[in-house]
């Protein structure tokens, strides 16, 4: 697979892989157990999902010990990236100002955040 490969996680992967970017590395019932907070998952779901992920290369398995430990092979912020622009594409007809507008009139930003973003709007004006 190349490293311009775009892989897009599932709704269930992307959950899994929340919980290994949180915790570095877990085991299926480390998974297991973060996911049956939230959401009504049984074990072997759990298992399913890492395995087809792992084939994907979404995560690595290290098979050393008793209970395999899973990580994630792919970083949040390179998913992130890959997600909003498909996101931006496909549902706001390629504006990046749309997407923003949408989320800031949805959510509650702080006033740290929207701090960043005025910083990151001035940077993008000087370039």
């Amino acid at each position: 697979m190349g490293p311009n490969k775009i892989l897009k996680p599932t709704e269930g992967e992307l959950e899994i892989l929340q919980v290994l970017w949180e915790k570095g590395d877990a085991t299926v019932r480390d998974v297991h157990e973060e996911l049956s907070r939230t959401k009504d998952i049984g074990y072997t779901t759990a298992l399913k999902l890492l395995q087809i992920m792992y084939e994907k290369g979404l995560v690595t398995r290290d098979e050393s010990a008793k209970s395999h430990i899973y990580k994630a092979a792919v970083s949040r912020e390179k998913t992130q990236k890959q997600l909003v622009g498909k996101m931006i594409n496909t549902l706001f007809a390629g504006s990046p100002g749309q997407l923003v507008m949408q989320a800031l009139g949805n959510h509650q930003a702080s006033s740290d955040e929207l701090e960043q973003i005025q910083k990151l709007l001035d940077n993008l004006k000087k370039k």
